[in-house]
């Protein structure tokens, strides 16, 4: 028989099953506390590459802010030089014309040839009314004929103009070369063609052409385009650019009824040339009362007097008289020229360099020379401190001397108007009150920015001309600031 348990043993203690379901807890079971999670700092490992990149960048930045805030002043060095000015213009030709009118219909044949001067009464055309002449020409044994020197001379001079003056963008041109050379063939054709005339004229019986004769003297053209009764004044720039321009050229054998134009005459060797010109040098070139013009056409050369227009469209032209060559160019009503001026020279410097300044004009009785400084002064009236009127002397900076009026261009900042100035021995007083302008560039060459005075003989867009050695003017080789807007009277300048 088993042992019997005593009755004192303690009972053995069974561990508390947990719940199954979350969330349900005994009265007496207590609450889990959360964990608190503590996030791990990796330490800061400097690396020396990456604080060398950051200074660099930082000091990219800041170098940049800095150029867009600041003003760059760039200096220009004076040079001696001249302009390279467009001196080429496209002129519409004037000359003294008439044009004469055919009396009767027929095919119309030229004798005289085109540049020809004729006299009153010399035959110039012939017309064939019953269109025969040609059929019995042809029929007819002409012989052979050869061209003499003259002759030669003048298809050389032809095509010798022609391709001086041809250009790619104006072929139309071409067409009248090709006109005016078939009408210098065809007339040489009929000089040989009325040797025959009489006997042509013996064989039908009858006169089956009619003779045209020059009215009056001068050199004969075979093209009309409407602008013969041209004036100077009349010249407009619509009529130079030549858009609605129609050159009408005359031809040998062609059909023409009465009344319609046969040729011209131009009975004078004066003409004009009329270009458009800028007022400025327009004025220039006019108080030289004369001026060398080359033509391009052929090269030539000549002399001729010049009037300054205004015309109704506004524009401002040049008429440019001849007394020869008329004939060269009887064929032209335009003409591209060259006018041979000498060229301006002296100090060059950019238009950008250039100011306006505005001074006090003070009478020279009032301006004391030789300063301490080797300048001028001026004696001022001024007040002590007692209220006792007094006078001080103050150096001065002179920036140019009307030797006219006599008087001194003072710079306006030591001054104000209303002050008094007075003379070295006399008791004479000046109100300080009138000013001018100069026209200057500033010098740079104290390390300030210090105006100079110039004159400006010629300018352009972009250059100017201005006079060398002038006593309050510039000097070769001076720095000057190249932008004036950059800059402020006695500005320093870090060069």
């Amino acid at each position: 028989m088993p042992d019997s348990i005593p009755a004192n043993r303690p009972k053995r203690r069974t561990a508390d099953k947990p719940e199954t379901r979350q969330g349900k807890r005994t009265a007496n079971q207590p609450k889990n506390k959360p964990e608190k999670i503590k996030k791990y700092h990796k330490p800061l490992n400097l690396n020396i590459g990456m604080v060398i990149f950051a200074v660099i960048f930082v000091y990219v930045l800041v170098c940049v802010v800095m150029y867009f805030q600041t003003s760059y002043i760039v200096r220009y060095e004076v040079q001696e030089g001249s302009l390279a000015t467009n001196n080429i213009y496209h002129g519409v030709v004037i000359r003294k014309e008439s044009v004469v009118y055919t009396t009767s219909a027929g095919y119309v044949n030229y004798y005289a040839r085109e540049g020809e001067r004729v006299a009153k009464n010399d035959l110039v055309y012939v017309v064939d009314e019953t269109g025969r002449l040609n059929e019995e020409l042809e029929g007819m044994n002409m012989g052979e004929n050869s061209l003499s020197e003259r002759e030669l001379a003048e298809f050389r001079n032809e095509i010798v103009n022609f391709v001086h003056g041809f250009d790619r963008c104006n072929f139309e041109k071409t067409y009248d070369f090709k006109y005016s050379l078939k009408n210098t063939v065809l007339k040489l054709a009929n000089v040989s063609m009325l040797q025959s005339v009489s006997d042509l004229n013996g064989v039908t019986g009858t006169n089956v052409i009619n003779y045209s004769n020059s009215p009056s003297s001068g050199i004969v053209a075979y093209w009309v385009d409407g602008l013969e009764e041209l004036s100077p004044q009349d010249v407009t720039a619509a009529l130079l650019e030549e858009t609605d321009y129609e050159k009408k050229q005359f031809i040998s054998n062609s059909l023409m009824a009465a009344g319609d134009p046969a040729y011209k005459l131009s009975t004078s060797e004066n003409w004009s040339l009329v270009i458009p010109i800028e007022e400025e040098r327009g004025t220039q070139l006019e108080e030289e009362d004369y001026i060398k013009v080359r033509f391009l056409k052929n090269q030539y050369e000549s002399w001729g007097k010049v009037t300054l227009l205004h015309n109704a469209d506004g524009n401002t032209y040049l008429q440019i008289d001849f007394n020869n060559s008329m004939v060269s160019f009887i064929s032209d009503r335009f003409l591209d020229v060259e006018l041979i001026v000498e060229d301006e020279t002296g100090l060059k410097i950019p238009v950008s360099s250039i100011v306006q300044k505005e001074f006090f004009l003070i009478p020279e009785a009032y301006v004391i020379p030789g300063g301490s400084n080797g300048g001028e002064s001026i004696m001022r009236q001024c007040y002590l401190e007692d209220g006792t009127i007094s006078s001080e002397v103050l150096e001065i900076d002179v920036y140019n001397f009307d030797e006219e009026n006599k008087e001194y261009y003072v710079d306006s900042s030591i001054l104000d108007v209303g002050d008094i100035l007075y003379q070295l021995d006399s008791q004479e007083t000046y109100a300080v009150s009138k000013r001018a302008t100069l026209t200057g560039v500033y010098n740079m060459n104290k390390g300030y920015a210090d105006f100079k005075q110039i004159i400006i003989l010629y300018d352009n867009e972009e250059y100017a001309i201005v006079q060398s050695n002038t006593k309050y003017g510039l000097s070769v080789y001076d720095y000057i600031v190249l932008d004036a807007n950059s800059v402020s009277d006695d500005q320093f300048i870090n060069q």
